[in-house]
């Protein structure tokens, strides 16, 4: 798994600073929704971005503890 930077568009809803600098630790593609795990090093903040086939999206604010979790199963967080 590679490690690589990216840069957040601001998202709906204000969850974090605008144009933020991340890095991607894990992505994944299943039946049209992306997922992906991102970490933020300037707030030290894991989130997890999921991206469905209509092209809704969201973005969660986890605990870093609970970040592969999250990444897997996005839906039972969002709820």
């Amino acid at each position: 798994m590679t490690c690589r930077e990216v840069v957040m568009p601001e998202p709906k809803g204000g969850a974090m600073p605008p144009a933020t600098s991340a890095r991607e630790l894990a992505a994944r593609e299943n039946d049209g929704i992306s997922v992906r795990l991102l970490w933020h090093p300037r707030e030290n903040a894991v989130t997890v971005s999921v991206e469905g086939r209509g092209g809704d999206r969201f973005r969660l604010a986890i605990a870093p503890n609970r970040a592969l979790d999250a990444f897997y199963h996005p839906f039972a967080y969002a709820a």
